[in-house]
């Protein structure tokens, strides 16, 4: 993996693959799992609308991204596309430059990544795991679509570490989610200098130490807030609601709510 790009050609694929493409101008990236032959399983709210929020923000990002891509004859056939759907992989990268997701990255490299959504420093199961729980949700769901807590992303790192977060309230597993908070985050903590300090360099140092912590802190490697889920115990009924995961006692139970 290099420093500045995960980028990598078709030939390098193996099936268990983590793989995402940026997306509306590198502002986001659609990702999903290579199972092989061509085929990538993915997660997303609407065909030509990965990034949904159902408020205006979903206007403003798809109106500075290409023009939708014209799926082949076979992906095509498939409805609307909402929820985890199969598409070859031409029509998974609608266009764009395949990329490959990275796990097990060292802090220092994740501290690295400027970007979130490009590694993390939790461990992947091993492929033939990762591809059974993607085809298991492609028959079986993932519950609703949320930018910000169930992403295309966030789907993705479930089938690789089968790891779920247990307060729906809070953030998913996504680092693209994660970065789009921590800018924010960080300009507000570093405001309070401007009390004590003009200096622009010091301002700008304790924004990106923010920055960076946030990212660290919230990576699934490294999150308390998360429990080990088998795909089997998320039923069908989760293709029309939410997902919850509650911890009862030493054992942690999966909830259908719905949307």
């Amino acid at each position: 993996m290099g420093l500045l790009s995960n980028r990598v050609d078709r030939g390098s694929l193996k099936a268990g693959d983590h793989i995402y493409s940026w997306r509306t101008a590198y502002v986001y990236a659609h990702h999903g799992i290579y199972v092989g032959e061509n085929e990538v399983i993915h997660f997303t709210r609407g065909r030509g609308q990965e990034v949904g929020t159902g408020t205006v923000l979903d206007v403003l990002l798809l109106s500075s991204g290409p023009n939708r891509y014209q799926l082949c004859p076979n992906c095509s056939q498939q409805e609307d596309g909402n929820g985890v759907v199969s598409s070859c992989l031409d029509c998974f990268l609608a266009g764009g430059v395949l990329y490959r997701f990275e796990y097990s990255v060292s802090p220092a490299l994740f501290l690295a990544k400027a970007r979130g959504g490009t590694c993390t420093l939790a461990v992947s199961d091993p492929d033939e795991i990762v591809v059974h729980r993607a085809t298991y949700l492609l028959n079986n769901g993932f519950g609703c679509y949320n930018v910000f807590k169930n992403n295309c992303e966030d789907f993705a790192i479930y089938c690789k570490t089968g790891l779920l977060v247990l307060d729906e309230g809070t953030i998913g597993r996504s680092g693209q989610a994660v970065s789009i908070i921590g800018g924010p985050l960080a300009a507000v903590m570093s405001t309070p200098l401007r009390l004590v300090t003009t200096n622009i360099y010091g301002m700008t140092a304790t924004a990106v130490g923010v920055y960076c912590a946030s990212r660290y802190a919230a990576d699934i490697g490294m999150r308390r807030d998360v429990v080990k889920v088998d795909a089997e115990d998320l039923t069908s009924r989760l293709a029309a609601g939410a997902l919850r995961v509650v911890e009862a006692s030493s054992t942690a139970a999966v909830l259908p709510v719905r949307c």
